[in-house]
């Protein structure tokens, strides 16, 4: 079958069965878009390229299917690079499709050339620059392979503006050939039993969990390992909702903003099983001083991240699902030849935290961020699905809205992108467009791509926007507060200027926009919100320097949180014995 470049890309994106495609049109992808133009793939037309790329993330994170975004040349390319970065930190898989000028005019600095695969290179998993018709449909099919295989996420195809032009006799292939890409699914049989020994050995054992679990599917997994051998669970940001937070074995997220008792619990472990998770170190702390008692088993589909940053004394590479599916079979099997030893002491020092240090905040007569995240999992019962921005907003989200399901909290995690939830929810809607979806935003980090507004209207997207206005940049300036004694410099956004008033900028883009100042009208607003059929705005007034706690410090041990010192240092540093404590 012949076709031109443009046809065999569409053509392929289909065969893909890619359904929505988000983006901006350019000079250089005119024969594409004019081949679109006539597809059943839906065309998002989003208002700024990074909202293309962030809303391909949303969808391609709540529908565990490819997301693909596409751009023109140089600005248009470049514009993506944010979102493509996003994606790659957080391991979502995505397509990335950029105009490029003509061949003949690559390297002379023509109008709008960009070295796109050059810029990309280090954020992607891979990258290609087509320079022959023919190549287009192993091209495609190549990169969605490889972007949602092994350890998911971006790859980027550079097409010039000649190649699509050009024409091809059209075939697809079976399966890619990609001989040199291999990613490894199965683990090794005598590391998981050396795990499954572990696990049954060990007096306190601890499940630390990740995205990698969410993107494996291995949440009934991991449930069924918890609850088999009496483990408690701690998650990351990025695996929120890989095991229900209303067990009795969560213990919540770990890490800078993480509840006490997973960071205490951190701190005596005697195991760790690490599934999907990387140790970060908004995780881990002073690494020096990271769960100075513990073993670990690391199970991650990806060689480079074990023992990257945390020695594992028990990797294990391969598919998180298949993993745990043989872990829990050889826990079951050896169970009967190993004696567990009693963990009833650990039982009750964990239930014991967890009932003396719940995640609360300070009543007062103003409103509180924390009030309204509350109100939103009530009204919502839990089952919407959240959307973050990135600061304060996005770690009260993820501390009192609790997730019982996977793939419904959906945040920036590695690259901490402001900007990204508003877009990425408006992806999530058009990738559920049945369930209900919030994005819990800051006013700083809301103002960073709130045009997509016009896409979220003429799309149908009737987000709800919760926007907890605190008139700062709020957790750069609580930063400011604890470490440079109060100095505020370019963190205030004077909201009571009304600059921009946030309910009359609904409106202006033909979406609702309700203010809320009494703590008392924040149940009716929501409610308000959710019964509209378009987009919503809400403009929470809440206190401004309400600051997010629990915290670590930058660099600091994790039993050591800002506010007061709960944990008996004497247990890791006996040399500290006289330092008081509660």
């Amino acid at each position: 079958m012949k076709l031109t470049g443009a046809k065999a890309l569409v053509k392929s994106l289909e065969d893909e069965g890619v359904e929505i495609l988000f983006g901006i049109p350019g000079g250089v992808l005119l024969p594409v878009f004019d081949v679109l133009n006539d597809s059943k793939i839906r065309k998002v037309l989003t208002r700024h390229e990074q909202g293309a790329a962030h809303a391909a993330d949303g969808y391609a994170r709540v529908t565990g299917r490819v997301g693909v975004c596409i751009a023109t040349s140089g600005p248009g390319a470049t514009n993506l690079v944010t979102g493509i970065a996003n994606a790659y930190m957080d391991s979502v898989p995505m397509v990335a499709i950029t105009g490029q000028v003509a061949t003949s005019l690559i390297g002379t600095d023509a109008f709008q050339e960009a070295d796109t695969t050059g810029i990309t290179m280090p954020i992607v998993k891979h990258n290609y620059l087509v320079k022959d018709p023919e190549d287009i449909p192993d091209v495609v099919q190549e990169a969605f392979y490889i972007a949602r295989t092994g350890r998911p996420g971006p790859v980027l195809i550079d097409l010039p503006v000649d190649v699509s032009r050009g024409e091809l006799n059209y075939r697809r292939r079976e399966q890619p050939l990609l001989r040199g890409y291999k990613p490894t699914l199965k683990g090794h049989k005598k590391q998981i039993k050396m795990a499954a020994r572990a696990i049954l050995e060990s007096t306190s054992p601890i499940l630390y969990v990740g995205g990698g679990a969410i993107t494996a599917d291995a949440s009934a997994e991991l449930k069924k390992l918890a609850e088999g051998s009496e483990i408690f669970v701690t998650h990351t940001l990025m695996g929120k909702g890989v095991f229900p937070e209303s067990n009795r074995l969560s213990l919540g997220m770990l890490g800078m903003h993480g509840t006490r008792c997973s960071n205490y619990a951190m701190c005596e472990t005697d195991l760790i099983i690490a599934v999907g998770a990387r140790f970060d170190d908004r995780i881990t702390g002073k690494l020096s001083e990271f769960a100075p008692k513990a073993k670990v088993v690391h199970i991650d589909i990806d060689p480079a991240e074990i023992s990257k940053n945390v020695r594992a004394h028990i990797p294990i590479v391969g598919d998180c699902k298949q993993i745990l599916r043989e872990l829990n079979a050889a826990v079951k099997e050896m169970a009967a030849e190993i004696e567990t030893p009693d963990r009833g002491e650990w039982n009750a020092l964990i239930m014991d935290w967890k009932n003396k240090y719940p995640l609360t905040y300070e009543k007062g007569p103003g409103l509180k961020p924390q009030y309204v995240v509350e109100k939103i999992y009530e009204i919502s019962g839990g089952e919407a699905i959240i959307c973050t921005e990135v600061g304060q907003n996005q770690m009260w989200a993820a501390q009192f809205y609790r997730m019982e399901k996977p793939r419904r909290f959906v945040s920036s995690g590695g690259l901490g992108t402001m900007g990204f939830g508003f877009p990425a929810s408006i992806g999530a809607q058009l990738g559920r467009p049945k369930d209900l979806v919030f994005d819990i935003a800051g006013d700083g980090s809301f103002q960073m791509t709130m045009q997509e507004m016009a896409t979220a209207v003429l799309e149908g997207a009737p987000v709800k926007v919760a926007i907890l206005n605190n008139g700062y940049l709020g957790m750069v300036r609580q930063w400011q507060q604890l470490f440079y004694e109060r100095t505020y410099a370019c963190t205030c956004l004077d909201r009571e200027k009304e600059s921009p008033d946030l309910v009359a900028l609904a409106e202006a883009f033909g979406a609702k926009g309700i203010r809320v100042v009494d703590p008392d009208l924040v149940e009716a607003a929501i409610v308000e919100a959710i019964e509209a059929d378009c987009p919503v705005i809400m403009d929470f007034r809440v206190e401004p320097e309400e600051n997010v706690y629990p915290m670590v410090a930058p660099g600091a041990p994790l039993y050591d949180m800002i506010g007061d010192m709960l944990y008996p240092v004497e247990k890791i540093h006996p040399e500290k014995a006289e330092e008081p404590f509660l």
